[in-house]
């Protein structure tokens, strides 16, 4: 049988802090401002930025804009060809530069200079000796010729090329370190026994490298394809979206509306890059769950 106890017989609640040792509130009270800065630098600038998007009219005007079309595209290129390239090339290089002699580890130190210095300074000076009135990649080509070089920034498909270029040779040092680390942790018998088999380099590749760093080469590569999403400086730095705004990714594409006072079409243009980064994450995580 069941007795109700009425308000003046029932027990009231302790209060918050009865319920919580001295070390959760200081927990707490240290915390909190870590979650208030959470809350208004990211929280609150992602919920307005969609909520400036929110507009149907914004993505109906960004769908008749031929430069968000060719920014779209140019971001394909990125991802599909500028990583693959990338890793690939990592992959390669992890090879060479896991091998233990003292000229390739001090050449490895140079290696890795790109990608340790700030990329204002790399990418802009690039820029510079690109530059065909006083370049020094056309003052060679002057030089060696007797005729000037071409507008390496005039041309839309050599520029993106080139901003897919600068991009690989900048984070190529990354990737490759991450590459050699998977290396160096294959067992060094299984190497041993492939060359008393008699097994060739391509045969060691094939059945030990390979299947021992498959799991971390694929990861990394949809890493750097989420990463590359929002890779502003290489672009922005080198060809500024130009000629014409037809190098545009779409992580500079936001830049060109808020320069035209177009807030709203600059969030609509980050919103629509969550179609690339989206299955990237989830194909990424479901990876790292197995």
């Amino acid at each position: 049988m069941a007795i109700t106890l009425s308000g003046d017989q029932a027990l009231a609640a302790p209060p918050l802090s009865s319920r919580l040792t001295p070390a959760q509130v200081w927990g707490i009270a240290l915390l909190a401002p870590y979650l208030l800065v959470f809350l208004a630098f990211v929280v609150y600038p992602v919920c307005y930025g969609l909520w400036l998007a929110r507009a149907p009219s914004n993505y109906v005007a960004l769908y008749h804009d031929p430069i968000f079309a060719r920014a779209a595209v140019n971001t394909l290129i990125f991802l599909v060809i500028g990583i693959n390239i990338k890793m690939l090339i990592a992959l390669v290089l992890s090879g060479f530069f896991a091998q233990q002699r003292t000229w390739i580890k001090w050449l490895s130190v140079i290696f890795i200079l790109p990608w340790a210095v700030p990329s204002i300074p790399t990418i802009l000076s690039v820029r510079f000796m690109f530059n065909p009135e006083w370049g020094v990649i056309n003052h060679l080509i002057f030089s060696f010729t007797g005729d000037d070089g071409p507008n390496w920034l005039n041309d839309p498909t050599v520029a993106l090329t080139m901003a897919i270029g600068v991009h690989i040779w900048k984070s190529l040092p990354f990737w490759t370190l991450i590459l050699i680390t998977g290396r160096l942790a294959i067992p060094h018998d299984l190497f041993e026994a492939a060359e008393v088999d008699g097994a060739s380099w391509w045969q060691k590749f094939r059945f030990i490298t390979w299947p021992s760093m498959q799991t971390l080469y694929i990861t990394c590569t949809l890493l750097s394809m989420i990463w590359t999403l929002g890779d502003f400086n290489s672009v922005y730095l080198l060809t500024g979206g130009g000629p014409a705004d037809l190098t545009h990714v779409l992580a500079t594409l936001g830049i060109r509306y808020l320069r035209l006072d177009q807030l709203s079409l600059a969030m609509a243009s980050i919103v629509c890059a969550m179609p690339f980064v989206l299955p990237l994450v989830y194909f990424m995580m479901k990876r790292l769950s197995r």
